[in-house]
């Protein structure tokens, strides 16, 4: 007689399940992210946008998912991680299929916004699943070098994707992907990830309201002052009120019985160079792939699809990089692994920013991305194992949410500084060199970045 199977206490959830819903579910998003740079040209034509309205497309996405993160990143911890991860999932598949559908600019910058908030929950349920799933030590870290090299690749992969897609079919058929894998990963999630406990007490309304008001409107002013300038009253007063709204928040933090962002996490100078430095090192990187992207098709003339592909030098390397990560790390130990990272990327990054208009592709772009690709594959894995270091699994969510407010605002404020920068001496330059002299302003600025991120990492590393 064949009796049916009784769960053990020794039974426990696949862990590669688990992982592969991480990742996948991750992938999403930072693909996601990619695919709108090279759809963009092609969104601007079809929907009508304008030239300034077009920038409200990458915008309003950034300023729900930097606004939310804090809040959703606990609320994980508070109501349980598979339910949010489930709700980012749902939120994040529906607007995709609107953005799809999109008709207006208001409808497709209303479904970005949903998509936002839908990522804003999603990316730091995935961290800290995988915090809490996978112990700490060489498990962790290989999860955890998969989980940055899915990222580091999926953003390049968006690239030739969003690129190969606008050119041949449909910028939309883009987003339409995320249909058949949203569903899959809320059937998987279901039925693979346990629900975790959940923390008992009030939850931190006080806390929530601050951190998401000026998280929002310190995004929203970064945003804004790219197009409008610093000196704009409305970039002036939004971050103003963000800078405030965030003072307020960190006091109410700190007499909080439950807070939402636990302040002890920040105890750890490692930690705190980590935060610092992923905000630098994404900022430096964003900035790369949107000037890299204009240098390519309007200075070299490529076309959506040539211009995705001409970032293989660099993600195939990354990928590559990535995977040796875990043997690296237990050689290396973590510290100089991401020291060795941030120093490579600083080279490539500096060669890169060389370019001019008479730069040739294999010689002065090809080769200083191979250099890129490989200190981003080095470096993303040990930023983010340092950010969740030591970090007890009732705060699992809490930091998860801080790694990735790091990387929003790195995003969000290196791209409006680069821009801001990029018009230095730019006046007396037309067309194609007056873009080359952006491009390469912008990609000096980036160098810097880089280099203040690997200083603030070895003065770490020295007084930790």
């Amino acid at each position: 007689m064949n009796n049916p199977p009784v769960a053990t206490p020794s039974a426990a959830p696949p862990k590669a399940a688990i992982l592969a819903i991480i990742l996948v579910s991750y992938v999403m998003i930072v693909l996601d992210t990619s695919i709108v740079l090279t759809g963009l040209p092609n969104i601007h034509q079809e929907l009508g946008f304008t030239d300034t309205g077009l920038a409200w497309v990458q915008s309003a996405y950034t300023l729900t998912f930097g606004g939310l993160l804090l809040l959703a990143a606990r609320a994980g911890d508070v109501v349980g991680r598979r339910r949010l991860l489930q709700l980012g999932l749902a939120l994040f598949t529906l607007a995709s299929l609107a953005i799809g559908l999109a008709r207006s600019p208001a409808m497709m910058i209303a479904a970005r916004a949903i998509q936002g908030v839908g990522a804003a929950i999603l990316a730091p349920s995935t961290l800290a699943l995988l915090q809490t799933t996978f112990a700490e030590g060489r498990e962790r870290t290989r999860a955890i070098a998969l989980y940055s090299a899915v990222a580091g690749i999926a953003a390049s992969v968006g690239l030739v994707l969003g690129g190969v897609l606008a050119e041949w079919l449909s910028w939309r058929v883009g987003f339409f992907i995320n249909l058949p894998i949203g569903a899959a990963m809320l059937l998987a999630a279901r039925r693979f990830i346990a629900e975790s406990s959940r923390s008992r007490g009030r939850f931190d309304v006080a806390g929530a309201a601050s951190s998401t008001l000026g998280m929002s409107a310190l995004v929203y002013g970064l945003i804004r002052s790219a197009g409008a300038g610093w000196g704009d009253s409305l970039t002036q007063g939004a971050l103003a009120a963000g800078v405030l709204l965030l003072a307020a928040f960190i006091a109410i933090e700190r007499r909080a019985a439950q807070p939402i962002l636990p302040l002890r996490l920040f105890a750890d100078a490692q930690r705190n160079a980590a935060y610092g430095a992923r905000v630098l090192f994404l900022g430096a990187m964003i900035g790369f792939f949107f000037f890299t992207t204009q240098f390519l098709q309007v200075v070299l003339r490529y076309p959506p699809s040539l211009t995705g592909l001409a970032f293989l030098p660099m993600t195939l390397v990354n990928f590559g990089m990535a995977l040796c990560v875990p043997r690296l790390t237990r050689r290396l130990g973590n510290a100089r692994l991401l020291a060795m990272g941030l120093a490579t990327t600083l080279l490539g990054m500096a060669w890169l920013s060389r370019i001019d208009a008479n730069t040739a592709y294999w010689l002065g772009v090809a080769l200083p991305m191979v250099l890129i690709g490989a200190g981003q594959g080095m470096a993303l894995s040990p930023l983010t194992a340092a950010g969740v270091a030591g970090v007890p699994a009732q705060d699992a969510g809490a930091a998860a949410g801080i790694v990735n407010v790091a990387h929003q605002l790195g995003n969000s404020l290196g791209l409006a500084a680069l821009v801001a920068i990029s018009s230095f001496g730019a006046h007396q330059r037309v067309g194609a060199a007056l873009l080359a002299h952006r491009v390469t302003v912008a990609l000096g600025g980036a160098s810097a970045m880089l280099a203040l991120a690997l200083l603030l990492v070895l003065s770490s590393r020295r007084g930790g």
